[in-house]
Parts: structure tokens; sequence; C-alpha cells
């Protein structure tokens, strides 16, 4: 049997890198469905004294909640495909927080500079 026959009857070199096994992807599940309850549970129960700090949780669990999925149901580490996934993941990052940043700074500039004269009780006068 040549080489080529063996790679062909027993699979492609690292067939199975980069693919979940059932253990990853029911660790996936259940992690994904604790840091779903959580957030949920955080809210309809008022647990948290302030709101802000209820959004500041609900936030800092959806980023671990994206985590999550990326490593246990997208595979994405620093080794898959050569390292390029990762590079096109920080990359997609920091054009993500560009675009938010820039955004939020340009409506709070607007906000301010367009109407610096108005003022609440203008505004409630207004048609």
């Amino acid at each position: 049997m040549t080489s080529h026959a063996t790679e062909h009857s027993h699979g492609h070199h690292g067939e199975t890198e980069g693919h979940g096994s059932f253990k990853g992807y029911l660790t996936g599940f259940i992690l994904s469905v604790i840091l779903t309850s959580i957030p949920f549970w955080l809210v309809m129960a008022d647990v948290l004294s302030s709101s802000t700090a209820t959004a500041v949780a609900v936030m800092l669990l959806a980023v671990v909640q994206i985590v999550v999925h990326m490593i246990y149901f997208l595979h994405m580490n620093s080794k898959a495909e050569g390292g390029w996934s990762m590079l096109a993941l920080i990359f997609t990052i920091v054009i993500v927080a560009i675009t938010i940043s820039g955004s939020l700074w340009v409506m709070y500039h607007l906000n301010t500079n367009m109407m610096p004269a108005m003022t609440e009780g203008m505004m409630k006068t207004m048609p």
C-alpha cells in the first residue's frame, strides 16, 4: 500500500484537528446555557442594586460567552489554520473597536455641538 492509499483509507492528515468532539460540544452547550441563565436571573430578579452594575455584569458575561462560542463551537485557537484564524479575529476586534469608539465619539460631539443653547424646558415646548 502506498502512503497515498494509506492516507486515503485512514483519512487525511489532521482530519480531526480543529473538529470538536461530543464532549467538547456538550461542554460548550452547558457553559452557554449557564452564561445565558445568569444574566437572565440578574435582570429578572433585580439582584444588583444599580442598573449600571447589572448592565456591566451582563456585558461581561456576554464577552465570556463569545469566547466560549469561539473556542467550543468555532474551534478557534492559535494553532487552527496556522494561526490565521486568530490573526483574523484580532483584526476584526481592532476594526470593531475603532468603529464603535469613533461612532460614540462623533455622536457625543454632534449632540454637544449641534444644540448647545437648548435646555430641557425649551425642548418640551418644541412641536
